[in-house]
């Protein structure tokens, strides 16, 4: 069941990914950079989806670089921590900035 669940939430990264390829016309980053940056997207995502502490619908994740940029709300400074230690988890991520608010 909780393959289910991350497998829905990758399917969703996915589509948000190919929605989004405007930017790279805009010339912010190379193809293959953002395919990358679209991977570690996916990749948090589907770890949170996993994570039964972590709610995966209330925090939102973007990539660039290989940055990870984690912003939404948690419920307690735990479940922040526990979002921030899965995306420094993930492949190729080379920092994360953690704008999560915890708000009870």
């Amino acid at each position: 069941m909780k393959y289910v669940r991350a497998l829905a939430f990758a399917a969703l990264a996915g589509a948000t990914i190919v929605s989004t390829g405007c930017s790279v016309a805009r010339d912010q980053q190379t193809v293959g950079s953002y395919v990358d940056d679209a991977a570690i997207t996916t990749a948090v995502k589907a770890k949170m989806a996993e994570d039964k502490t972590v709610s995966a619908t209330s925090i939102n994740v973007e990539t660039l670089n290989g940055t990870v940029q984690l912003s939404g709300f948690a419920k307690s400074q735990a479940e922040k921590n526990q979002a921030e230690a899965l995306a420094r988890s993930a492949k190729h991520v080379r920092d994360v900035r953690n704008s999560i608010v915890v708000r009870p």
